[in-house]
């Protein structure tokens, strides 16, 4: 492919590239670049959100390049407080592995395993001598460290900003001198510390690292950030049936930043969709069922995939009740609780909320109250949303 179509790829989705002519430059030598992204590896519980990374590592896999999947072990063993108002917890060598094991049962589903570099940056920075470590202090000011948004406003209000904080963004500026990256992919909110890289590389006698950033992804509420604490999230673990569904509940203008960031069509493709759309030869509805194929696909496969979109047309489109309904006993009869408790919501607050939005319902009843209560023991259909259901046996 030639550096224009290359470009044109790695340009996709992308909130910013910095620096862009220094790209095309790395591109025209013409050999494989190393394309670095780091991440943590506590427990991963990934969402579709987590993916947009590894759906532009991917692309970066099919157009040639060197993927190192980066985990930082190092950080998590002697915990991580930036940002935090209490540390992460210190993770054994044991809880590390059995995370590493879950992450590549998860991001195996996008990347290319066969194309893709794992590496821990304990290989290096476990071996830093107490000087060495120094010295790579001496390569980055306080007033410079300062300019994080964070740091900043910590410092303003006069609370404690440890000299270990200081050190997590030179300590992955350094895995990208000791791994010569090429380019380091990075979420939007993480540019200070991608930066970081560019700066340490540069004192450290390294070529430059270009750095790309990608948006945070909106979640199926159309508005905020997909996030487990919003409710608004789609995982990677959802059944096919969940999975599909909450895809085909976005908006249709939202499913055009889905297709850009998680699909694998490439942007010609996305781009003959939408214009497609707006002809009116190809109706948005079908556009986002193709879409949640896909996806679903990627994640179950394409058995599952055409099993959940019969499903969905079934309970949706004709109004029926899924084939299959869980089942849940209970002797709560706050609804809010049994919600929270059958799982159809993430929290009994969350669950009040969907209340007080008129997203829950009793025997086709919408409920109205969070304080609602089951008034006698038996059997009740439950419902959350547009596509969660559950029956419910109470009796107290």
């Amino acid at each position: 492919m030639d550096i224009k179509h290359q470009l044109d790829e790695i340009k996709r989705g992308a909130v910013e590239i910095i620096i862009e002519e220094e790209l095309v430059q790395k591109l025209k030598k013409g050999k494989p670049l190393v394309i670095k992204a780091g991440f943590d590896p506590t427990a991963p519980d990934l969402h579709l959100g987590h993916t947009v990374l590894l759906q532009k590592m991917r692309q970066f896999q099919q157009l040639g390049h060197r993927v190192v999947f980066l985990i930082g072990d190092f950080t998590a063993r002697i915990g991580d407080p930036s940002g935090r108002s209490e540390t992460r917890p210190q993770l054994s060598d044991e809880e590390i592995a059995k995370n590493v094991a879950t992450y590549e049962e998860q991001v195996f589903k996008v990347l290319d395993k066969n194309k893709t570099e794992i590496r821990f940056n304990s290989e290096w920075l476990g071996k830093m001598s107490v000087i060495e470590f120094a010295r790579l202090g001496s390569k980055q000011t306080v007033a410079r460290m300062l300019e994080r948004d964070d740091f900043k406003k910590r410092f303003d209000e006069g609370n404690d900003i440890s000299i270990l904080e200081f050190y997590y963004p030179l300590m992955q500026a350094q895995d990208s001198v000791v791994l010569k990256a090429d380019v380091e992919l990075g979420g939007n909110d993480q540019k200070f510390n991608l930066l970081m890289g560019r700066t340490i590389q540069k004192r450290s006698g390294v070529e430059q690292q270009v750095v790309l950033t990608m948006p945070l992804l909106v979640g199926t509420d159309g508005v905020r950030k997909m996030s487990k604490s919003y409710g608004n999230y789609i995982g990677i673990t959802d059944s096919p049936n969940e999975m599909f569904g909450k895809l085909m509940s976005i908006s249709d203008e939202l499913m055009w930043q889905y297709y850009e960031l998680l699909s694998d069509l490439n942007v010609s493709e996305i781009k003959k969709l939408k214009n497609d759309v707006a002809g009116g030869s190809y109706h948005p509805k079908q556009a986002k069922v193709d879409l949640a194929k896909e996806i679903v696909s990627r994640y179950h496969g394409s058995k599952e995939a055409l099993a959940a979109e019969k499903e969905f047309e079934a309970v949706f489109a004709k109004k029926n009740e899924p084939a299959e309904i869980a089942e849940h006993h209970t002797k709560k009869n706050l609804v809010a609780d049994i919600v929270s408790e059958a799982k159809l919501a993430a929290s009994k607050s969350e669950a009040k909320r969907l209340i007080e939005q008129g997203g829950v319902s009793l025997n086709s009843e919408r409920v109205k109250n969070i304080n609602a209560k089951l008034l006698k023991s038996g059997e009740y259909m439950l419902k959350v949303g547009k596509r969660k259901f559950c029956r419910i046996h109470y009796k107290p």
